[in-house]
């Protein structure tokens, strides 16, 4: 009402205000982030509002029921009077009201905060707390969400138990809906298929350099290989390659390499709003230690993933309690993508086929 007098401190009027997170990342970024803000949900029982950048956030996050408004920035590094998406932001955030707030990143945006008029000591920086050894980013994210800004200490929820130590990615209906029309389109309608992604980021930017001088790169005989393997497995299944367009060629040479027919290279036709409902609907998913390798896992698609020098534990596919499997190899003493083998990554798929089995076996 128009002139009522709120009585009480200032941070107990901002305690009323949803919570926000601010988290500027790639796509497994995002996707591993989901986990705090279920946490945060489920705390406060009501969404969060999230500030990010990226074309993937939007589909990634547009039908999860833990989000409020979703704020997009394209550039945290930008000067300030140069952007007027920043400028936005703060506007925004000025008539939102400052609240309890979690910082999930590394330093650029943090004055984007101040500028906005939410105090330090209302914000919760993920920088300022110490890594657990062994713990995965699933679990760091669930502690986060524990904590409590200094300010508003006694005056917040506490964290409720039961959320889960995994990434979890709802799909929105019209996405489900379009989907049947993009299987239609590719003869895919009715039909099962596995999923492999060699691809990532690193290699598409490389241009004119060779693949091979990529982190995550590993080499096509071996991904033939394991597509050939999972041909003998699955003789009936179509194998799926996805990736961004500029990873069409590799998924094309791979597939000549294989040798197989009804094998899909769909690199130039695959849409974050696709490729999830794709995932999900995916027997299993072999990849490279990428974002789409983490939404599968979260979408609870059987994933084995191929890591090149980031730490397994804590990157695991989708969080700690996924239906995935990451690997590593050694070259010369170090966690090096190249010394995975073919066998092993055969050996690890067939392991998430026999678990998948036994468990559906033990719930019929």
């Amino acid at each position: 009402m128009a002139g009522e007098r709120r009585c009480g401190p200032v941070t107990a009027q901002a305690a009323e205000v949803r919570p926000l997170v601010m988290r500027c990342g790639a796509f497994g970024d995002i996707v591993l982030l989901t986990v705090l803000l279920q946490q945060l949900h489920v705390r406060f029982g009501k969404p969060v509002d999230v500030i990010s950048s990226g074309p993937w956030t939007q589909p990634l996050l547009e039908a999860q029921s833990s989000v409020g408004r979703l704020f997009l920035i394209r550039s945290r590094r930008t000067p300030y009077w140069l952007s007027i998406q920043q400028r936005r932001l703060v506007a925004w955030l000025r008539e939102r009201g400052a609240g309890p707030t979690w910082f999930c990143d590394l330093g650029a945006g943090r004055d984007l905060l101040s500028l906005a008029g939410i105090p330090d000591d209302y914000v919760c920086d993920s920088r300022a707390y110490t890594w657990t050894a062994g713990e995965s980013y699933a679990d760091r994210y669930l502690r986060f969400g524990n904590y409590t800004p200094r300010a508003f200490e006694g005056l917040l929820p506490i964290a409720k138990p039961g959320v889960a130590r995994a990434a979890r990615l709802n799909i929105a209906p019209a996405a489900e809906r379009d989907f049947e029309s993009w299987l239609a389109r590719h003869g895919l309608a009715g039909r099962q298929f596995v999923v492999i992604h060699p691809g990532s980021r690193h290699l598409a930017r490389r241009w004119l350099r060779p693949r091979s001088g990529a982190d995550k790169y590993w080499p096509e005989a071996r991904w033939a290989q394991v597509a050939r393997a999972v041909r003998d497995v699955c003789p009936e299944h179509a194998i799926l390659y996805s990736g961004t367009r500029a990873e069409y060629r590799l998924n094309a040479d791979i597939i000549r390499l294989a040798g197989l027919t009804d094998a899909h290279n769909l690199a130039d036709d695959l849409p974050i709003r696709t490729l999830l409902p794709l995932l999900r609907r995916a027997h299993s998913m072999i990849s490279v230690d990428t974002g789409p390798a983490h939404a599968a896992a979260a979408l609870g698609c059987p994933t084995v993933a191929l890591f090149g020098t980031a730490p397994a534990d804590l990157y695991r596919p989708g969080g700690a309690t996924t239906p995935a499997i990451a690997l590593t190899g050694i070259v010369a003493g170090r966690q090096n993508i190249l010394g995975i083998t073919s066998q092993s990554v055969i050996d690890a798929w067939l392991e998430l086929l026999r678990t998948r089995t036994n468990r559906d076996a033990d719930l019929s």
